[in-house]
């Protein structure tokens, strides 16, 4: 690993210079009750940690004073290897995990022993998304899952026993076929036609008896090999992404919120809520609205992460991914709500309450895909509850969570070129950040007594390629295809949300960072890097203090918890091959070793 912009960070040498009395008071605290009685677990409940989705620990017992001391406790080993994403909860002393093709596994949080396992039955051989599940939630005595076919799945939390098993939402799906695109030398390596369908990768949310969840695989696009191209085929192929709740107890459907819909043309913006031009013809797009006003039905707008919940607001917030057809945008004029955008919904009612779209009319597959961060701000004087949203654009967006307001964005923290460039013909365009972000999937963490959010990311340019082929009949088709282009890093940034989102350190991975990042109160970040290590970091200034090789890539979100008293650290080595990382089958867990007489 390089490291860049490794920049001091004088405000917080003095809460440094003042914690070791108080890391070591935590890390009493974390193993004793203040009455001398048993030790109180500290767990890791829900998907975020909390409903604002902070990632961040109250633990200390493990600190930048003794992480070199980690060693490796107990290491699980499911039998399924395959790209593994998942963040484990732990709850009651068991530790929940969902497996690729949505199995889940019961696993005493201490030891690691299997206590249960669900074995999915898959409705489909022929996923949409592939096989990588998020996790799971736990609440009410229940384990729900969100299933790689579509399903909301609710097992006993004791025995792992199905409860009931509903349908979030089913569709097979608009084929194009290979042979339609004519004989175009581009397209020669697509050796299978390209479908849409239903699945769900985001780990449920559950909060007053209810159950949050949103679907994948809504918007279409070939995928000509196992690697990050695409080939997006303009017409009538894809569906409207949702967000549903479910009643928690029965499984009862209780409201539904699609993402497109009539009128999702919007108010045809040529710019960025920020200001900057997305090279849109509005003329021709109006031209051409008449020809397709049912273009909403295949919009798209997949839901890629957990929501996140401002419970004082009743707001259930988060982001929604590209408008379908992907690039091919010659079927789809307009600004395509409420895709690529922030949404917050009315949790009781499912009613719309604000959107920001970040990309009207995404043309390169800008998911808002990271889940959101909730946190409170000190803005002109005034404390705001507040939104950060880490972006594929290689920003974060910083917004008044009440109505949507954007306030700023923060410094860059990946390199940018050529951005809105709409695909070219012949040798494209390339363009940085490509399809894969920037920010993708892998959520932040954002520790409150720091003022600093930490940011996994990627730097993979993609090249964005026009086509034009005449079918038979004498018809013209348009469509996109993207190329990979020579450069492939990562970066992890701290950006300090109080004051405008500046860069206060950053580290450069010779690999992307895909996966996310847990901190905590004991001054470390944690991250997985490159293939098959896993780190820890001083979180104010970015010195690694400690790493560990693992089987394969460590390419899911990290947690902590304690039991018995005693501080552990989990995380996913499975790795992610979309990405080129080896996988596996396993969840590793660290922790400091045994103190003498325990």
């Amino acid at each position: 690993m390089r490291e860049l912009n490794h920049l001091s960070f004088n405000r917080v040498r003095l809460v440094r210079s003042i914690s070791a009395m108080a890391v070591a008071l935590a890390a009493c605290g974390a193993a004793v009750a203040a009455d001398g009685a048993a030790p109180v677990d500290e767990p890791w409940a829900l998907h975020g940690h909390d409903l604002g989705g902070q990632r961040h620990s109250p633990l200390a017992r493990i600190n930048a004073a003794n992480v070199d001391k980690l060693v490796p406790k107990w290491t699980f080993h499911s039998g399924v290897s395959a790209t593994f994403q998942a963040t484990p909860i732990v709850a009651d002393g068991v530790m929940f995990v969902s497996l690729p093709f949505s199995h889940v596994v019961a696993l005493d949080a201490a030891t690691g022993r299997e206590q249960w396992r669900y074995q999915h039955v898959l409705r489909s051989k022929q996923l949409c998304c592939g096989p990588a599940s998020r996790g799971v939630a736990v609440a009410g005595g229940k384990v729900y899952l969100g299933s790689v076919d579509g399903r909301l799945i609710a097992l006993d939390q004791k025995s792992g026993a199905l409860l009931w098993d509903v349908s979030v939402a089913e569709y097979a799906g608009r084929t194009e076929a290979t042979a339609q695109l004519g004989a175009d030398d581009s397209m020669s390596k697509v050796g299978a036609s390209g479908s849409t369908g239903v699945g769900i990768g985001a780990a449920p949310l559950v909060h007053d008896g209810r159950v949050y969840i949103g679907i994948t695989g809504v918007g279409y696009g070939l995928h000509p090999d196992q690697g990050l191209a695409v080939v997006g085929v303009s017409g009538q192929y894809g569906r409207p992404g949702l967000m549903a709740a479910f009643d928690a107890q029965t499984g009862k459907a209780l409201w539904r919120f699609d993402i497109t819909g009539p009128g999702w043309e919007g108010p045809y913006r040529d710019a960025t809520p920020d200001g900057l031009s997305t090279h849109r013809n509005i003329a021709d797009e109006k031209a051409r609205a008449a020809a397709h006003a049912d273009a909403w039905k295949f919009g798209g707008g997949a839901i890629y992460a957990t929501p996140v919940i401002d419970a004082e607001r009743h707001l259930l917030i988060f982001g929604t991914g590209n408008p379908s057809p992907n690039m091919a945008d010659a079927s789809r004029p307009g600004d395509n709500l409420y895709t690529s955008s922030l949404v917050a919904l009315d949790l009781r009612s499912g009613k719309l309450q604000w959107y920001h779209q970040q990309i009207p009319h995404d043309r390169w597959g800008y998911d808002v895909a990271s889940p959101p961060v909730l946190f409170d701000l000190t803005w002109n004087g005034s404390k705001v509850p507040a939104l950060a949203s880490p972006s594929k654009l290689g920003w974060v967006y910083v917004h008044d969570r009440r109505d949507g307001r954007f306030l700023y964005k923060s410094d860059a923290f990946v390199p940018q070129r050529n951005m809105f460039t709409p695909p070219q013909p012949g040798e494209g365009v390339l363009v940085a950040p490509g399809i894969a972000g920037g920010a993708n999937w892998s959520p932040s963490s954002y520790d409150a007594s720091l003022g600093l959010i930490f940011v996994p990311a990627s730097h993979l340019p993609t090249r964005y390629i026009a086509h034009e082929v005449t079918r038979p009949d004498g018809s013209v088709l348009q469509y996109a295809s993207t190329q990979n282009g020579d450069e492939k890093s990562g970066t992890l940034t701290a950006l300090d949300l109080g004051h405008a989102g500046h860069l206060r350190w950053q580290l450069k991975t010779d690999e992307p960072l895909i996966g996310g990042v847990l901190s905590t109160a004991g001054g470390l970040l944690f991250s997985g890097i490159g293939q098959g290590v896993f780190a820890a970091f001083d979180s104010s200034t970015g010195q690694r203090l400690w790493s560990q090789p693992c089987d394969a890539g460590v390419n899911a979100p990290p947690i902590t918890y304690t039991v018995g008293g005693q501080q552990f650290v989990a995380v996913a080595a499975g790795g992610n091959s979309l990405f080129g990382f080896k996988t596996g089958d396993s969840v590793v867990v660290f922790g400091l070793p045994d103190e003498p007489g325990k």
